[in-house]
């Protein structure tokens, strides 16, 4: 069944989430359609994750009975069942609400027949009450294993797919799945009812978003009572009183997007309170200078604070992925540009990882140290980070803009096309022409209708400082708001890590210039982060750089120091433009050391100044550093983004 006229109007307003509604959200969210990627950063991952990952990745499912068991359940082959894993139907949801996100930015009809042929499967399968989970227990032990099944979390991904599909096409099919098993769910669950919650969150962001698709309060009302549920199982307290980032790293990130949503929607403080409380945590001392998430291997989970290994560093894709969710949400609510940080902290660099530059293989952790043998794979045991890449990658246009009463904000800088509306309701087309990150040089044009004075609100990074800005040529001046229009006011400035509003009245072909410094910045960390005491990491704009062995093939990446220029702030490395290099990269040069005898002939333990170190000089080398994003898509080698410092008589 496709949507009405009416229907259709108002699913193509929609963006990533549907705010429009929602009391709480500051900012609204653009539609994907609106926004037409350019031949920028992005575009080239967005069109290998639809050629080349989504597809492979299906063929992969195919072939690991993924999408058997679907057919098994609704009678159409007689094949046993094969436990990918125990959610792998979620994992195929992800996939089609990838299929959703893509189709709202581009026609792809192969990939919609496809998805289509798969959602018949999906629609066979259902249960008459409305209940769908592949493994089919008998109804009395429905529910009864929630810590590991995670039937709830699959009905979540189940939903969310529905809801992308539907406002891509229309279609609502896949939709009307999603909305018998959350009317199953309403029924099983709450206040005097079932009233444990599933081990891994999910379910909740689904119901809140089916809530704004369909305005039925019920789905809502599921939602809060979920996230009030203690996850006794594992031993922790609902997340509007979790005192701080603890256990699971995904599943943290899911369930403070749904507190975040619940939020949005309700106005609970308390909820508002320990979620800035949580945010704090997480940036002061549980992320990784590359925007992951989880020290340690058991439980998938947090550290304590400073704990942050990098070779043993989990910092799991799909991590990664959740905290952008949950960093969009908290930008939403409040405008404000540490959260938007944070989003492209990850997804230049902690995200990006996880993806080959072909497209079709993957990382499930991202260690920022190894000495080798560890590579992207195109299938593991447990899939949940290939299809969480894919609707990432497939809904990357609707996290650039955003629009408010105060005008239009600019978060990210990737060439585009837009059509976003103005606070007076009339369309303006907005471009951007960038070489972001590569380059800080920006310029955005805006064409309204008509005349029109509002603000535009761009990010300023919070490591741009210097930033600058024109407008049509000249350095900007703010126009007085209203109620000081007899007070002169200065030049606008750009402050790093705020929004700079633009306000004026914008005619149409009006250019903004924004200029963007992009020095290399030496960083060191919190000196309670023990494995990098001595030692140092490269960042130039958002990107985070390594060094890799087959770029620093003289000496092992493990004993490579950097001899850093004092007097120079970017440690004598200079930047250098490789076009023909892993897809066209910034690359760092700079000088580095390395001992002139292996380390194997070091003693375990020697009084300091001894040793064969000391007997002979380090070898002074030309040390190449690259994204880290692109390590490892080059065959086998070994990798370092902490590098420690040569001391002065090294140098």
């Amino acid at each position: 069944m496709a949507a009405t006229d009416g229907e259709d109007v108002e699913r193509l307003r929609a963006g990533i989430i549907d705010t429009r509604r929602s009391p709480h959200f500051r900012l609204q969210t653009v539609p994907i359609s609106a926004v037409r990627m350019g031949e920028g950063f992005w575009q080239p991952r967005m069109t290998a994750n639809v050629r080349a990952g989504m597809p492979t990745f299906l063929g992969a499912m195919e072939e690991h009975g993924v999408v058997d068991n679907f057919r098994r359940l609704s009678g159409r082959t007689d094949v046993p069942f094969r436990p990918a894993s125990y959610m792998s139907e979620s994992d195929l949801y992800k996939w089609l609400e990838a299929v959703g996100l893509a189709l709202q930015s581009e026609d792809l009809p192969d990939l919609r027949k496809t998805a289509e042929a798969v959602i018949d499967e999906v629609a066979a399968a259902q249960a008459e009450d409305g209940y769908l989970y592949v493994a089919d227990p008998p109804p009395s032990e429905r529910f009864s294993r929630l810590e590991g099944s995670h039937e709830l979390y699959c009905a979540g991904h189940l939903m969310q797919a529905g809801i992308a599909y539907y406002r891509a096409t229309g279609e609502r099919k896949l939709l009307e799945v999603g909305v018998a098993f959350a009317d199953y769910l309403t029924e099983q669950f709450g206040p005097g009812k079932r009233e444990q919650t599933d081990g891994h969150p999910e379910v909740e962001l689904a119901l809140t978003e089916l809530y704004r698709t369909t305005g039925e309060r019920r789905y809502l009302d599921l939602a809060g009572f979920l996230l009030g549920r203690s996850q006794a199982l594992r031993g922790l307290p609902p997340i509007a009183q979790r005192p701080a980032l603890v256990d699971h790293c995904v599943r943290s990130g899911y369930i403070c997007s749904g507190g975040a949503d619940w939020y949005a929607e309700t106005g609970d403080e308390m909820m508002w309170s320990n979620l800035l409380r949580l945010w704090d945590d997480l940036v002061t001392g549980k992320i990784y200078i590359t925007g992951g998430v989880g020290a340690r291997h058991a439980s998938e989970a947090f550290g304590e604070p400073y704990e942050l290994p990098n070779a043993r560093a989990y910092a799991e894709t799909c991590a990664q992925i959740a905290h952008v969710m949950w960093a969009w949400r908290m930008l939403l609510v409040t405008g404000e540009g540490r959260f938007a940080d944070v989003i492209e902290q990850i997804l230049y660099n902690g995200f990006l990882s996880g993806v080959s530059l072909d497209g079709d293989e993957y990382f499930y952790m991202n260690p920022l140290a190894s000495d080798g043998g560890y590579q992207r794979q195109p299938w593991f045991g447990t899939n949940c980070c290939p299809p969480n890449i894919h609707r990432m990658l497939a809904g990357l246009p609707g996290y650039i803009f955003s629009t408010s009463s105060e005008g239009l904000w600019v978060h990210f800088y990737d060439t585009c096309e837009a059509t976003l509306t103005a606070p007076g309701g009339s369309p303006v087309a907005l471009s951007i022409d960038a070489r972001y990150p590569w380059d800080g040089d920006i310029e955005i044009t805006l064409t309204p209708d008509e005349p029109e004075e509002f603000a535009l609100l761009l990010r300023i990074p919070g490591w741009a400082e210097g930033a600058a800005v024109s407008v049509k040529g000249e350095a900007f001046a703010a126009l007085p708001q209203p109620g000081d229009r007899e007070r002169s006011l200065p030049a606008a400035t750009a402050q790093p890590g705020t929004y700079l509003a633009l306000r004026r009245c914008w005619e149409a072909g009006d250019t903004v210039r924004l200029e963007l410094p992009l020095p290399i910045r030496v960083m060191q960390s919190h000196p309670r982060v023990a494995e990098n005491r001595g030692c140092v990491a490269l960042q130039r704009g958002p990107v985070v750089y390594c060094f890799e062995s087959t770029d620093n093939p003289e000496a092992p990446v493990a004993d490579l120091a950097l001899a850093l220029d004092p007097q120079d702030a970017a440690g004598g490395f200079r930047a250098q433009w490789q076009p023909d290099l892993l897809g066209g990269v910034t690359v760092l040069r700079g000088a580095g050391v390395a001992a002139s005898r292996p380390p194997s002939e070091y003693p375990l333990y020697r009084p300091r100044g001894t040793g064969p170190e000391a007997s002979r000089a380090r070898d002074k080398e030309q040390a190449t550093a690259i994204p880290y994003y692109a390590w490892a898509n080059r065959g086998d080698s070994a990798m370092r983004v902490w590098v420690p410092v040569a001391s002065d008589s090294s140098r």
